[in-house]
């Protein structure tokens, strides 16, 4: 590996963008200064010092790099070397069709990279305003949890006032509280994943009247109130179980809780009127997430109404839920299409602070930072992956892809956006043997075709071989 130039990148934020940043450049040549607070300064979600701490689900979510656009963006990951997509898959936890990690070996093994990386320097300080100029080329990923004062320090630069929204954690129970005489293991439709089986989650069914009585039980539970977070938006990906009850008493039903896909292995006859799927959280099987169920219940209600649940009635939580804001950029207003800062181009911006949303949607905006900023300080103007890929269709949504609101013609709506083929350019449908397609064939054949089309598209922006 050799040393392309002694003046390092500084990058601000060891979360999963950050760290996926520094290594990217590291592995370029170049020495980088990671700057991450936490061991000095703790957030109100995070529990450890590690770098790249998943602080929500355990789930990297689809792994089918054929027909999701998630797994896809997981293949474009590992073609690019990510040192997030390594540690992931090295430990990984059955999840039926996901990719689910152990959190604390997940988190262990970046850090430990990192720390172990010649050209790596980790500074555990707090970066309370935007980068001094004498850094240089800088990428600022300070996350969803960006500290106050860099925050408002941001906020003051652009001039833009910053967004936020609600994210959300989920319950975690203690496998062995779980009641396995009423509950029973099954993936939906028996689907089978990376490291799984197809019974890699634990379900817990409902008849009718126990579900209207826990719908009942969640809509009047007392919850947790958040004043100076009045009029935050919910992230629609990771709406609070109350928020969902609320808008209809079958929305969870159609939601975390639908039964379609299970059979019920102790009355197999007997159809579930909703089921609450909990997934593997750690490599010992010793504790489960409650899928779907992030909440602001405030903990005693939690355990209360959850306990109401058919196999949850002793349920030990190793954790209950919570709820943070995330604060996000106006991306499309304030970054160019090299994720920039347009008043101030030697700063990047790169993960969930810029408007993505999920684990390795963040990791890929801070790859594609770390290699648009590689490409300049080797001299040459930076190559955005092509909008056919996914790590492209992200960056488009990102810094552009937004729509006008019909309230404001003039204005433009920016939410946070998880990878969907929804962001891909349209594709003709494929016709096998001239024949026309129709139904879920069609469907699936046009997802098979865009992910094939991504990963081709990618790997030339690689300079990889197709």
């Amino acid at each position: 590996m050799a040393r392309m130039s002694k003046i390092p990148f500084h990058i601000v934020g060891g979360g999963l963008a950050g760290s996926e940043a520094a290594w990217q450049i590291a592995e370029a040549g170049i020495p980088v200064i990671l700057h991450e607070m936490r061991g000095v300064r703790g957030t109100d979600a995070h529990k450890t010092d590690s770098l790249a701490e998943l602080v929500c689900s355990n789930s990297f979510r689809s792994d089918d790099a054929q027909g999701n656009a998630v797994g896809v963006l997981h293949a474009e990951l590992r073609l690019a070397g990510s040192l997030i997509m390594r540690a992931a898959d090295a430990h990984q936890v059955p999840a039926g069709s996901a990719l689910a990690v152990d959190r604390d070996g997940f988190a262990q093994a970046v850090t430990q990279a990192l720390e172990a990386h010649p050209l790596v320097e980790i500074r555990r300080e707090e970066v309370t305003g935007l980068p001094p100029a004498d850094w240089g080329s800088t990428i600022v990923a300070t996350g969803p949890l960006t500290a106050p004062a860099l925050a408002a320090a941001i906020a003051q630069d652009t001039g833009a006032d910053s967004l936020a929204f609600f994210d959300a954690i989920a319950p975690i129970v203690h496998f062995e509280s779980i009641d396995m005489g009423t509950a029973w293991f099954q993936s939906r439709y028996d689907k089978v994943g990376p490291g799984g089986t197809g019974k890699d989650y634990i379900n817990c069914p409902m008849d009718r009247e126990q579900y209207e009585a826990f719908i009942a039980a969640v809509i009047a539970g007392e919850k947790t109130e958040f004043r100076e977070w009045e009029g935050t938006p919910y992230f629609d990906g990771c709406l609070p179980i109350e928020v969902m009850a609320e808008r209809g008493p079958e929305t969870l039903r159609h939601g975390p809780m639908k039964p379609m896909g299970l059979t019920n292995a102790h009355q197999p006859d007997i159809k579930a009127y909703a089921v609450v799927q909990l997934r593997q959280d750690n490599a010992l099987g010793t504790l489960y997430n409650m899928v779907g169920f992030q909440t602001k219940l405030k903990y005693a209600e939690q355990a209360r109404i959850f306990r109401m649940i058919p196999g949850l009635e002793k349920a030990e939580f190793a954790r209950l839920g919570g709820l943070h804001r995330n604060t996000y950029l106006n991306s499309p207003l304030v970054l160019d299409r090299f994720l920039r800062l347009k008043g101030r181009p030697q700063l990047r911006f790169a993960g969930q602070i810029t408007g993505c949303e999920g684990y390795v949607e963040s990791t890929s905006v801070g790859l594609m930072a770390a290699r648009f900023a590689i490409a300049e300080r080797q001299g040459v103007e930076p190559i955005s992956p092509p909008p056919t890929t996914a790590m492209g269709a992200l960056l488009a949504h990102i810094t552009g892809g937004h729509l006008a609101t019909d309230e404001e013609p003039g204005k433009r709506s920016f939410q946070p956006m998880n990878v969907n083929f929804g962001l891909f350019p349209p594709i003709d449908t494929p016709k096998p043997d001239g024949k026309r397609l129709r139904g879920k064939e069609k469907t699936v054949a046009k997802k098979n075709a865009m992910a094939a089309r991504a990963l081709h598209d990618f790997a030339g922006w690689l300079g990889q071989k197709a």
